[in-house]
């Protein structure tokens, strides 16, 4: 039987989008990145976890804002850090 879907993907609403499509701390720092997510609370958009700096996580877990959705063209999903739960949208 499949999980409930935790509270904080269930209070998504009005979703973020990415205002630019860079991984804002790697533009400071001149590195690269794969793929960008958009934090949900905040709307700043990071890294994945397949960068080399995972700034979307090290974002995530050090401000507690939960839920990330994927910044690429043509993706909907979202992700929670903290139950650490997937959700296509």
């Amino acid at each position: 039987m499949p999980n409930e879907m935790c509270q904080h993907l269930q209070q998504l609403q009005t979703l973020k989008k990415a205002k630019e499509y860079i991984c804002e701390e790697c533009v400071k720092t001149g590195d690269d990145w794969m793929h960008l997510r958009t934090c949900q609370t905040c709307g700043v958009t990071l890294c994945c976890d397949s960068s080399p700096n995972k700034h979307a996580s090290k974002h995530a877990h050090a401000t507690g804002h939960p839920v990330a959705i994927s910044a690429e063209p043509g993706e909907r999903w979202a992700w929670c850090y903290v139950d650490e739960q997937y959700v296509e949208y």
